[in-house]
């Protein structure tokens, strides 16, 4: 958990407030859209001939399928979220183990892990989100020789993670069975927001605060330029990044000299982690779900 060096530091920000609601400030998106002016907006001409798009339904006859695309249209994860199941060994289709290139016929019972996939559940219980506070310790994913939230958590519906915390940081993770979510959310070019707090091996200075906000290159890829202020305690910094690249926030750090001590995410978008506790959850609903579909541009 992270402290300062006098008192026990809040395993979430004081009074479970975002840096900029506590500061009265409003923090601004780091890059701005910039329309290209420089052609005109030209309507494409329509095909002659073109034969209307086929709209894919859960009711209609698309079998077979790529189990991929199966997950995907069962609103149970994303193309990228199925395959890195398929990868990890969690799917199976009729209790065979899936890999990338395996099909699914009408009929077939698919499973992630323990949980059965089928349109019927999906449509009986809808999209659900939940916010769920990872325990230091307890992977996303599955691994080898150790806990997912999966197998420590337990959800009313069928659920999958969306994106990932390290084994040895904590804090918000979403949790839902809207494979829409992921790619809208975790996809860079969205410039979604993530605002994490690190406790750091020692006092920060200005050059640590300096880089951070102009953006660095860090393991063959260049960070965009963050926001970032010191926190209550010298040596802990809150920061925002609107990219998810694996374990950013550490590297983006030691490239200054700088180890991680310990790593708290609090926020995603408008959804903080308010209250829980470790290994809690709750459900996303009412006000707070509608800004966060407005925010990624999703119906709800």
């Amino acid at each position: 958990m992270i402290q300062n060096k006098k008192t026990a530091y809040s395993k979430k920000p004081t009074s479970r407030k975002t840096t900029a609601s506590r500061t009265g400030k409003t923090f601004k998106k780091p890059f701005a859209t910039v329309k290209n002016t420089s052609k005109r907006n030209v309507a494409k001409p329509a095909l002659r001939n073109a034969a209307p798009r086929p709209v894919l339904s859960r009711s209609s006859s698309t079998y077979p399928m790529r189990i991929n695309k199966y997950l995907a249209h069962m609103s149970f994860a994303s193309r990228r979220e199925a395959d890195a199941l398929i990868e990890k060994g969690s799917v199976y289709v009729n209790g065979v183990k899936a890999t990338l290139g395996t099909k699914v016929a009408k009929g077939d019972k698919v499973t992630v892990g323990k949980t059965a996939v089928s349109s019927n559940a999906v449509a009986k219980e809808g999209n659900r989100y939940f916010a769920y506070y990872k325990p230091i310790g307890i992977t996303t994913t599955k691994e080898v020789g150790a806990q997912d939230i999966l197998s420590v958590a337990t959800f009313p519906v069928p659920v999958f993670p969306v994106g990932r915390l390290d084994k040895d940081s904590e804090g918000l993770i979403l949790m839902t069975n809207d494979g829409r979510v992921t790619e809208k959310l975790l996809h860079p070019r969205f410039y979604h927001e993530k605002e994490y707090r690190a406790e750091l091996n020692r006092p920060v200075n200005n050059v640590l605060l300096r880089g951070l906000k102009s953006g660095l290159h860090v393991g063959g890829f260049r960070a965009r330029p963050a926001q970032v202020r010191k926190a209550d305690s010298p040596d802990t910094i809150d920061i925002i990044l609107t990219e998810g690249q694996n374990r950013q926030v550490r590297r983006m750090v030691k490239a200054f000299g700088f180890t991680v001590v310990n790593l708290l995410r609090f926020r995603i978008e408008n959804i903080e982690l308010g209250d829980l506790d470790p290994g809690k959850m709750r459900e996303i609903k009412g006000e707070e779900l509608a800004e966060f579909l407005k925010r990624l541009k999703l119906p709800q």
